[in-house]
């Protein structure tokens, strides 16, 4: 059921990806996909420091796309 309360989201509106790095404990065997996506750098870094502490990444995925 869905709930008409809650807006769809569109991934252009996101610009920060947050990614959890699990190949810097060998404990990935493929690419780290973005796990959450915000449109704002400090929240990103936010929440990757609280799932991750030391081994979180947030990449900028609108890099070169701006002039």
């Amino acid at each position: 059921m869905s709930n008409n309360q809650l807006a769809k989201p569109d991934p252009t509106a996101y610009r920060y990806a947050v990614h959890s790095c699990s190949y810097k404990l060998d404990l990935a065997q493929k690419p780290d996909r973005a796990v959450a996506l915000f449109d704002n750098e400090a929240l990103a870094n936010t929440f990757g420091r609280l799932m991750w502490p030391s081994f979180y990444e947030v990449v900028d995925i609108r890099a070169g796309e701006e002039s």
